[in-house]
C-alpha cells in the first residue's frame, strides 16, 4: 500500500512541478484524466458538486485501481506485503469508513441539524431502519470491493497451481476489466452517497 502511495505522491509531483498552459506529457495524461472523471461525476451529481467533491472520488478511484492492479504483478499474491491492498479487509473497509464520515459530514455542512430530519423521512418509525441502512452502506462498499479482488487473487493462483500457462494470463487480462470495474462501482456509490447527503430538501 505504501508503493501504490509513493507513486502516486510522484506521479502528482511530475505531472504538477512544472505546469504549462499548454500540457504536455505526464501533464497532458493527468488533466485528460482528471477531466473524464469530472464529466463522468457531473453525470451523476451535476457540475458544482462534481467539482467539489472531486479530490475525494478522484483519488478513491485512482487508488483502488492502481491496488486492484498491483496484484496482477506476478507472485503478488505469494509474497508478503505485495498482495493487493484491497484484497485485505481492513483496506477496503477504512477507504468505506472516510466514505461514512465524508457523507454525514458534507450532510451536516449543507443542512445543518435539518439534515437528521432525513433519518425520519417519509414516516418516523422508519428511523431504526434508516440508522443500520447508514451502517450497512460501508460494510456493504467494503466488503463488495474486498471479496471480488481477494477471490479474483485466489482464482489465479489455484491456476496458475493446477495450469501455468496460458490460462492464468486470460483470467489475468479478465481481472483488468474487473479491477477497473470495481475501482467505478465504488466510486459511483460513493458519488450517490455524498449527493443524497447534500441534495436540497
Amino acid at each position: 500500500m505504501w508503493a501504490i502511495m509513493a507513486v502516486l505522491v510522484l506521479v502528482s509531483f511530475l505531472a504538477t512541478r512544472n505546469m504549462q498552459r499548454i500540457p504536455h506529457g505526464v501533464q497532458n495524461l493527468m488533466e485528460w484524466a482528471v477531466e473524464s472523471l469530472l464529466n463522468f461525476f457531473a453525470g451523476i451529481m451535476g457540475y458544482e458538486k462534481a467539482r467539489r467533491f472531486l479530490p475525494l472520488l478522484v483519488t478513491l478511484f485512482i487508488f483502488i485501481l492502481l491496488s486492484n492492479y498491483s496484484g496482477l504483478i506476478p507472485g503478488a499474491g505469494e509474497i508478503p506485503g505485495l498482495a493487493a491492498p484491497t484484497s485485505t479487509w481492513s483496506v477496503t473497509a477504512g477507504l468505506a469508513i472516510v466514505v461514512f464520515f465524508a457523507t454525514h459530514v458534507s450532510g451536516f455542512m449543507a443542512h445543518g441539524w435539518r439534515y437528521l430530519k432525513h433519518f425520519t423521512q417519509p414516516l418516523f418509525f422508519m428511523l431504526p431502519l434508516k440508522i443500520i441502512e447508514e451502517f450497512v452502506r460501508p460494510l456493504s462498499l467494503s466488503l463488495r470491493l474486498y471479496g471480488n479482488i481477494f477471490g479474483e487473487e485466489m482464482v489465479i493462483v489455484s491456476l496458475l497451481g493446477i495450469i501455468p500457462y496460458f490460462v492464468p494470463i486470460a483470467m489475468m487480462g479478465l481481472s483488468l476489466l474487473m479491477g477497473f470495474i470495481q475501482a467505478l462501482v465504488f466510486t459511483l456509490l460513493s458519488s450517490v452517497y455524498l449527493t443524497e447527503a447534500t441534495e436540497a430538501e
